[in-house]
């Protein structure tokens, strides 16, 4: 059975982000994958402070619940990751963890020597956001971001399910048509991964 991680970014434990989420959760279960949810909020999780003592083994230097979420992580080939917009990027429980990934970064890209843009992506990601206002531009900062946050993990940016006009909590609940995008999402993840793995 194929995993896959669900990361709930936001600051609000029944956010609209968090409600798309779930229902990209549920179809993902009902396409056979292993899902286990990891809410950010409710991990102590220090932003890195560019101690770089990472280059010896890649590995991080501070101790907090950052290694606990990287095991789930690694161990898993699909990733969920929600997260609202703030300022045109994602929540800051969000860009906490992701900047902790540096680690991932130097072991890749200093300690391996893999080359950037070159290296084979061995998993794959869906993003899930939420935001405020109809801004053609909206998402075009935390796409960004989370491209190259998944590239780390030897992921790609497989699919996107991007909510416009959506603030106050339990909005997004209105919206049958984002709802059903984000399960049909989850699905056709946990799908993709049985085939490419060879699972029946």
């Amino acid at each position: 059975m194929v995993k896959i991680i669900a990361i709930h970014g936001s600051p609000r434990r029944e956010g609209n982000s968090s409600t798309l989420l779930k229902q990209a959760v549920a179809g993902a279960r009902q396409g056979g994958a292993h899902v286990e949810e990891v809410v950010l909020r409710d991990y102590t999780i220090s932003p890195c402070m560019e101690i770089y003592a990472c280059i010896k083994n890649g590995q991080c230097a501070i101790r907090d619940d950052f290694p606990e979420i990287l095991e789930k992580l690694e161990a898993s080939e699909g990733i969920m990751l929600a997260s609202p917009i703030f300022f045109y990027s994602v929540s800051a429980h969000t860009k906490i963890f992701m900047d902790r990934c540096q680690s991932l970064w130097v072991r890749k890209y200093w300690i391996e020597k893999q080359e950037l843009g070159k290296a084979h992506n061995t998993r794959k990601g869906l993003f899930i956001s939420v935001g405020a206002t109809g801004g053609k531009k909206l998402f075009d900062g935390a796409l960004l971001t989370v491209k190259y946050f998944f590239d780390v993990l030897s992921a790609s940016l497989w699919k996107t399910v991007l909510c416009r006009g959506v603030d106050r909590k339990g909005e997004v609940n209105g919206r049958a048509d984002v709802l059903q995008e984000a399960f049909a999402a989850g699905r056709e993840l946990a799908k993709a991964l049985q085939i490419e793995d060879g699972y029946k």
